[in-house]
Formats: structure tokens, C-alpha cells, sequence
């Protein structure tokens, strides 16, 4: 199929981005590196009158270290986020998400804000914001507000995102380590290919002491559920322990059952939330230092 017609206008700054979108309200959409909204247009299920290009504003890229965060501008290019040493150092599970988003070519167009306000519940960069707590930062001609990324996604490619706002920046909290102690994370998932979308992933964040104690954890599942899930309470429960195949297990399992998978033609639901549980047993073992031949699943 071919994309319904639309005018299209290329930003010279956020302020005229801005200053359309509230002209032309629900009939205008913002685009950056379109790898989510021109397939989209495509398909005919998504009809704007109007596309905004914003991908050439140099206020839209980049990031900075701003306190106990990083703030990542929503315009970067994934490419240039998962190249970036200084930011994988900072932000070690954003590179980990962004090698399992697409392919390649993709990456090279597609933008960090793009997925996020997608919305897609299987995507990569969604699930890395939950377990983190990003926050995500929206303008407006009218009005600026913060988001917690939790709070962002109200459901399968809807948001909380007004018609007239635009995602500008994205804080990811750093996590700092004190003597001895270790910061490691680990991204999976299950696809039937690499690059389609997952029927379960996982993110895992944790600081391990020198002796292998847990003392600060983060966890979530992707795929499972309406939006992406975090398991703040659930991680807490790690704290002054040693993880092994017992309490990652616990863990795994207890998180499997809050989801609420749905059922296509390539997993059912009960399959897509034992898989869930899987991989986020592995995937604590692995980030632990543990064996994963320990695993119960």
C-alpha cells in the first residue's frame, strides 16, 4: 500500500515544530528518522495531513550529564547512541537494548525519542526506560512537563503524549558504585528472527559488592503485557543477597505471574509468560556471574 497524501515541512527550529503542531492539533505528526511512522503511513494506520521533519535540529541531538543522570535529546540517532563509549559507560543497558532493536540499517536512521513514542510493548528502548525510571521530558508551545517513563505508555502505541507536544529529552539515571562494588546489566530476548519483534525480552541492572552480594537491582519484561513492565518491588527483594538459580528463580516466577501476555500465531499467552520467566532467571544469573545451567526453566 502507499502512504495517504500529506503535506510535509521541514523545521528550521523546535519553536516552528512546535508552533505547527499546535496549528494543525491531531492532523500533523512529528518526524525524525520515520523507521516506526513511515511503515505506518504505509500500512494506512496512521493518516497525518501533515509531517513535521525534525531530524535536522541540532537542539534535538546529543546528550549531557546533568546530575545523577544522563539527558539524552530525543532527535540521536540510535547509531550514534550505541557508538558512543562515554554513554554506554554512563548508561550501560541502553547500549545493551539498542543491539537488539532492528538491524543495522535500521539504527542508522532510527531515533532514541522515535521508539519510545511508538510505543510498540515489545520494543527495546521502552523496556530500558521503565526498569530505569527514565524520565521524559515534553514541550509544547503552551507547556513543559517531566514523565515518568512508566507513566508514559498508557497501552500499545498510545501514550500520554498530547497531539501539541513534542518528546524533547530523556533523563537515564546513572547508577553510581562504591569500592569494590560492580555495576552489570544484561538485555535478551526471543524473537523468531533477529530484528522481528520479541515474544519476550528482559532487562536486568545490578551492583554487586566484592562478594558477589546484591546491594541495588532493576528488572523488567517486555513483550508481556500491554506496556512494557518493571518490578521495582521485586528487584528489592534481591538486596543483601546472593542471586543464585533459588532466588532468581523466585523472582523470575513472581514477575511471570503479574503479566498478562497476549496470543498470536507465533506464541500463546501461557508460552509468552514462561518464556518471560526464563529469561529473566537467565538473564539475573548472567548478571550475577552465575552458572545458567543452574536454571530451573
Amino acid at each position: 500500500m502507499k502512504a495517504a497524501p500529506f503535506d510535509y515541512l521541514r523545521a528550521d527550529s523546535l519553536e516552528q515544530a512546535l508552533h505547527e503542531l499546535a496549528r494543525h492539533g491531531g492532523d500533523a505528526k512529528l518526524i525524525a528518522g520515520g523507521q516506526s511512522l513511515v511503515p505506518m503511513m504505509a500500512m494506512r494506520l496512521a493518516r497525518p495531513s501533515v509531517l513535521v521533519d525534525i531530524h535536522r535540529l541540532a537542539e534535538l541531538r546529543g546528550w549531557q550529564v546533568a546530575g545523577d543522570a544522563v539527558r539524552l535529546r530525543a532527535a540521536s540517532r540510535q547509531c550514534e547512541v550505541e557508538a558512543d563509549a562515554g554513554l554506554a559507560g554512563a548508561v550501560p543497558l541502553l547500549r545493551a537494548a539498542l543491539r537488539w532493536v532492528g538491524h543495522q540499517q535500521t539504527r542508522n536512521r532510527g531515533t532514541v525519542g522515535g521508539s519510545l513514542v511508538h510505543a510498540d510493548p515489545a520494543a527495546e528502548l521502552p523496556l530500558a526506560a521503565a526498569v530505569l525510571q527514565a524520565r521524559l521530558h515534553l514541550r509544547s508551545e503552551r507547556t513543559e512537563r517531566c514523565v515518568d517513563a512508566a507513566d508514559f505508555a498508557l497501552g500499545p502505541m498510545f501514550t500520554t503524549l498530547a497531539d501539541d507536544e513534542c518528546l524533547v529529552a530523556i533523563d537515564w539515571p546513572t547508577w553510581s558504585v562504591g569500592e569494590g562494588e560492580v555495576l552489570r546489566c544484561e538485555f535478551d530476548e526471543t524473537a523468531i528472527r533477529h530484528g522481528d519483534f520479541a515474544m519476550a525480552s528482559v532487562a536486568v541492572q545490578l551492583v554487586l559488592d566484592a562478594s558477589g552480594v546484591c546491594r541495588r537491582a532493576a528488572i523488567g519484561l517486555g513483550g508481556v503485557d500491554a506496556t512494557p513492565l518493571a518490578f521495582p518491588d521485586l528487584a528489592a527483594q534481591l538486596h543483601g543477597r546472593r542471586i543464585d538459580a533459588s532466588s532468581a528463580a523466585e523472582v523470575a516466577q513472581a514477575a511471570a505471574a503479574r503479566c498478562q501476555p497476549g496470543s498470536d500465531m507465533h506464541a500463546d499467552a501461557e508460552y509468552r509468560r514462561h518464556l518471560g520467566a526464563a529469561l529473566l532467571q537467565r538473564a539475573l544469573l548472567r548478571a550475577a556471574g552465575e552458572p545458567v545451567a543452574g536454571a530451573a526453566f
